[in-house]
């Protein structure tokens, strides 16, 4: 089995079934629900606060954070 020969849809079968084999049906489950796709829009939001950062500020925030 050459899984970079495979399609996507081939590649999700055999990782349910490994899933299911290793974990049982109910651990499949368990294990697929901690994946989310989350909802609106990371990159507009991460500016809101990285934006007002500059690279001095970081730094002094990671000196800080070392010392305790």
């Amino acid at each position: 089995m050459d899984t970079r020969t495979m399609t996507p849809s081939e590649i999700r079968r055999l990782g349910i079934e490994a899933l299911s084999k290793a974990l049982g049906p109910i651990g499949m489950v368990r294990f697929l629900q901690q994946f989310d796709r989350g909802f609106g829009d990371y990159s507009k939001e991460r500016h809101t606060w990285v934006d007002m950062l500059d690279a001095e500020t970081i730094f002094k925030e990671i000196e800080e954070a070392r010392k305790k």
